[in-house]
């Protein structure tokens, strides 16, 4: 939002301005300072700013007063018009405490530089020369510096007394780490804010140095009593931060101190709910930074699920309610933080996303609350208008905090009862009066409580009038309240065909070893939900199948039943999930084996929508920007998730008939080239960073000299959902020459470590599965070849050795990924290769012999592989790719067509898919365009079934009645072409 100007001084507020100014000319007066420090020498647009301060903050001015020198130093310096650059405010204070020699003017110097710092930060915010961002990046800063310097300060005084803190495994020097919590962690301090910190130190062990040794828990429980007194004890100079160390484990009760290990055990076995929340913020502010970095990345895992964490919804709606039950019970409506519509339901939006979704999605995975909303935005979570208001709502609320808080530097976030303060803090937010305000507030408050509603808020929560929850007639069928005959009426009165199998299957469900082992929670989330569930379920025409299809799903995830209130949360994605289920059993099969493609459901708009080939390739590199180069693991497990994410989208279109069959197919090309080519770059990495860089002919090292070539379907971009890669790796660098690195190979091994290491990542299984089954028998001389060919023999051996068939195959080859050079290189040889003139009766002959061997030996046994007179019988099967007539056919008609005239127009071998090579036989002449346009129909035909019977886990076989006319065509033209 804009910043909020000020407005007119009210006549209620001058009273304030024309005594202070008194104040501080007399105050000033008894000072030895030359005349110009009078208010009345003062630059006007400075007065004036003075004017509004002391209007609108008393703790500016009781500053002023009593240390006038202090002010005025402040003033003289500029620094109240400008803002501070990076590091200056620490350096300040490092400044400041040079030659310090007790812990007592330690105290006072922290102190005296907090003032200072507070009164320039309130002038700042005030006069609305600074906004919201800078405002609270300076408090956080300010606590920063005092924080890690006084602990610096303190530690070496306490070695210097106790000895150095030495840790018993790693023999190394141990200093504390300070985590910042809750908004120091965010950097979104205000301006009276209490510092939530947590103590830490990463080994046991005890100091040397001096005679009488501590333990190393002993001497950081001393430091860090010692930086809580430097801190937060309140002198003749004020304080410098209060310190709450209640967020710390076991909270009060608990030690003051952690070692790493310590911290990992508790989060790990007793850390609860709403300590992940806290620890989304966390943030190293003091101490060894390189260590502090170390441990929250060990409490990582304990903060961001790898999996999706719908139950923090739960949780977060639990602390709303105990809060809310305590605003109530205190009569706090009027707290604009805690109540209804505050600061905090802003912040449980944003981290409700962050812990539901940030363990998979590493964008959220950060700590200021407004760049949470923009990547909540960023990220289609959630709607621009909504991240709009949020970001304007939270503004305004986080401007009036502010403003309570600048009047007398008190920690406060209570609306003021007195008229002078109501006066104040419309002035400070730029309304005419209190009413104008309150209205603009409320108006926040109203929209920020709605979202939050939609959030947080239970979806049994739909007014008051709602008493029992969705599908609450189900529950007694559930919790085997009904005896067997009352159950199955209930099912068969709500349209199960077969009432008896549903009630056994949610028996066997409700009686299995998974749901048996569920513990008290996990089963409470499942009682809430298989009553949804069959209220969906029955809305469908065959509950029957749907119930069949999405138990196994269900008890697949009885055990990560967060799963289970992903779906509860979000009855959209349950209904998207059985009409997906209901309409393919592999859909089913698929999400039951992965239950992390349930996050894919919650955005309909993303689901049926998959997007292009660029954004696709861009989505999976930014995904995998953001893992550490080192985490191999965790890169496969992106790979595979984006692949089968992806999947699903496309499978879902296909359902819903928002993609057609040829963009189905491009899809699935896409995605397979878009992780090709992440592959091929992590294995590239990977060997060079083992052996070094290879070498070309002329002795310059390799820039990725390789590339993968697809045969097949993913080079005819006709990939269906379970298909393989058919790939050919081909280099061109030198095999004989050594590689450059530490352990030197020859280019030959190097190429084929290279080559194994990407079929390695492509089939490897884990969690997710693999990505990709892998076919190289197409490689030159099949399995006795080598993995990896140079260009150079591989354009050999398709000169001299290689079969007909293996040109046919060359036909529908092209680069998926790799280096452009070598790509245009292996472009050159096919042309080169397929452009031959050959001997058209030879290469009928050629083709006809292999297709008939492939028909004996893949086609239906029971119609001579279609040829039979029975082929077009009901009963006799017809295999839609191995068949007389079908897809093969087609396929064997192109290629031959090719090898036949390319060499009169090479045009035929600009595509490699069998729609555009049949599109260029028509412009060519050489096929009659009615002719072409039947086979690609029946083309198109063939494959639509086949994808539609593989989405039902079924073979591409149909009754020997269906497709007679384009069978019978592909037949004539098949003979017409002279081929047998």
């Amino acid at each position: 939002m804009s910043l909020p100007l000020l407005a007119t001084l009210p006549a209620s507020l001058e009273t304030f301005v024309s005594r202070a100014e008194t104040e501080f000319e007399r105050a000033v007066a008894g000072l030895d300072r030359e005349p110009a420090a009078s208010l009345s020498r003062w630059p006007e647009a400075r007065r004036q700013a003075f004017a509004r301060v002391c209007a609108a903050s008393d703790f500016v001015i009781e500053q002023a007063l009593r240390d006038p020198e202090l002010f005025l130093e402040l003033a003289e310096s500029g620094e109240l018009e400008r803002s501070l650059g990076d590091g200056e405010l620490r350096g300040q204070l490092a400044a400041a405490l040079e030659g310090c020699g007790s812990e007592d003017e330690l105290a006072r110097r922290l102190r005296r530089f907090r003032n200072r710092q507070q009164m320039r930060i309130v002038w700042r915010d005030v006069n609305r020369l600074a906004d919201l961002r800078e405002t609270c990046r300076d408090l956080s800063d300010l606590a920063d510096a005092c924080i890690d310097l006084a602990c610096q300060w303190l530690y070496a005084g306490l070695c210097a007394q106790s000895g150095t803190p030495v840790g018993r495994r790693s023999g190394q020097p141990q200093q504390l780490i300070v985590l910042g919590m809750g908004k120091l962690g965010a950097g979104e301090l205000n301006l009276s804010s209490d510092i939530d910190l947590i103590f830490a130190y990463p080994e046991g062990g005890e100091t040397e140095g001096t005679r009488r040794s501590l333990d190393n828990q002993e001497f950081f429980t001393r430091l860090g009593q010692k930086l809580i007194k430097a801190l937060d004890t309140i002198t003749v100079d004020g304080f410098v931060f209060r310190v709450d160390m209640r967020l710390r484990p076991y909270g009060s009760s608990g030690p003051l101190v952690f070692s790493f290990s310590a911290l990992e055990q508790y989060y790990q076995d007793q850390g609860r709910d709403w300590e992940r929340y806290a620890m989304i913020k966390a943030r190293v502010v003091g101490g060894d930074p390189v260590a502090g970095k170390q441990l929250l990345e060990m409490l990582r895992p304990f903060v961001y699920r790898r999996y999706l964490d719908f139950s923090a919804i739960e949780a977060l709606r639990s602390m709303k309610q105990l809060i809310q039950q305590e605003v109530r019970r205190k009569g706090m409506d009027a707290n604009i933080k805690l109540g209804a519509g505050g600061i905090r339901e802003v912040e449980f939006i944003a981290q409700a996303f962050q812990l539901i979704h940030g363990g998979r999605d590493l964008s959220l995975q950060q700590r200021p609350l407004l760049k949470v909303l923009d990547t909540l935005e960023g990220q289609g979570y959630l709607p621009p208008a909504v991240v709009a208001e949020l970001h304007e709502g939270y503004e305004f609320l986080r401007y009036t905090e502010h403003a309570l808080q600048a009047i007398a530097d008190r920690q406060t976030q209570m609306l003021p009862d007195g008229e002078t303060d109501r006066a104040r803090v419309a002035f400070m937010l730029g309304f005419p009066d209190w009413d104008s305000f309150h209205a603009g507030l409320m108006k926040w408050r109203e929209r920020i409580d709605w979202h939050f509603r939609q959030v947080i808020a239970s979806p049994d929560e739909e007014g008051e009038e709602s008493e029992a929850a969705p599908g609450a007639e189900w529950l007694p069928l559930w919790e085997d309240a009904l005896d067997e005959e009352a159950a199955c009426r209930q099912l068969a009165d709500a349209g199960f065909a077969q009432p008896r199998e549903a009630w056994q299957h949610l028996a066997g469900l409700r009686d299995s070893a998974q749901v048996r082992a569920m513990q008290r929670i996990g089963r409470e989330r499942l009682d809430a939900f298989v009553p949804r569930l069959l209220m969906q379920t029955v809305e469908h025409e065959r509950p029957d199948l749907v119930l069949e299809r999405v138990l196994p799903l269900v008890e697949a995830v009885a055990r990560r039943s967060a799963y289970l209130v992903l779906l509860t949360e979000n009855p959209g994605a349950l209904e998207r999930l059985l009409d997906l289920c209901a309409a393919s059993p592999w859909i089913a099969e698929q999400i039951a084996r992965f239950p992390l493609l349930l996050d894919e459901l919650l955005n309909e708009g993303r689901l049926f929508s998959p997007p292009g080939k660029d954004e696709l390739a861009a989505e999976l590199r930014e995904r995998l920007m953001r893992i550490p180069e080192e985490d191999l693991e965790q890169q496969m497990e992106v790979l595979r998730h984006f692949k089968l994410a992806h999947r699903l989208r496309v499978a879902a279109s296909e359902i819903a008939g928002t993609l057609p069959l040829m963009k189905v197919s491009d899809y699935l090309t896409w995605l397979a080239e878009a992780i090709l080519d992440q592959v091929l770059a992590l294995a590239w990495r990977h060997t060079t960073a083992r052996y070094g860089a290879p070498r070309r002919a002329d002795g310059s090292a390799c820039e990725l000299d390789f590339v993968i070539v697809g045969y097949g379907k993913v080079g005819g971009i006709e990939l269906g959902h379970g298909s393989d890669l058919d790939l050919v790796f081909i280099h061109d660098g030198d095999p004989q020459a050594e590689t450059d690195g530490a352990k030197p190979i020859d280019g030959a091994q190097f190429f084929t470590r290279l080559g194994q290491r990407i079929i390695h990542l492509l089939t490897v299984q884990t969690t997710s599965g693999q990505l990709y089954e892998v076919d190289m028998r197409l490689r030159p001389s099949g399995n006795a070849g080598l993995l990896v060919s140079s260009l150079a023999a591989f354009q050999r051996y398709q000169e001299q050795e290689a079969w007909t068939w293996e040109h046919q195959a060359l036909v529908r080859a092209r680069v998926l990924v790799g280096c452009p050079r070598v790509a245009a290189a292996f472009e050159r040889v096919r042309a080169q290769i397929l452009g031959r003139s050959r001997d058209l009766a030879e290469l009928r002959r050629q083709v006809s012999e292999m297709r008939a061997k492939m028909r004996d030996n893949l086609g239906t046994p029971t119609s001579a592989g279609g040829t039979a007179e029975n082929a077009f019988e009901p009963a006799v099967p017809f295999n839609l790719k191995q068949d007389a007539g079908g897809i093969v056919d087609i396929e064997f008609m192109v290629q031959y067509a090719a090898l036949a005239w390319s060499h009169q127009h090479p045009e035929l071998l600009r595509y490699t898919d069998n729609i555009r090579i049949l599109d260029g036989l028509a412009h060519a002449g050489l096929l009659a365009g009615d002719e072409v346009h039947l086979l690609q129909e029946a083309y198109k035909a063939y494959r639509a079934a086949a994808h539609r019977l593989a989405l039902q886990k079924q073979p591409g076989v149909v009754g020997g009645d269906q497709f007679r006319d384009e069978r019978r065509a592909v037949m004539r033209i098949w003979r017409e072409l002279g081929l047998s």
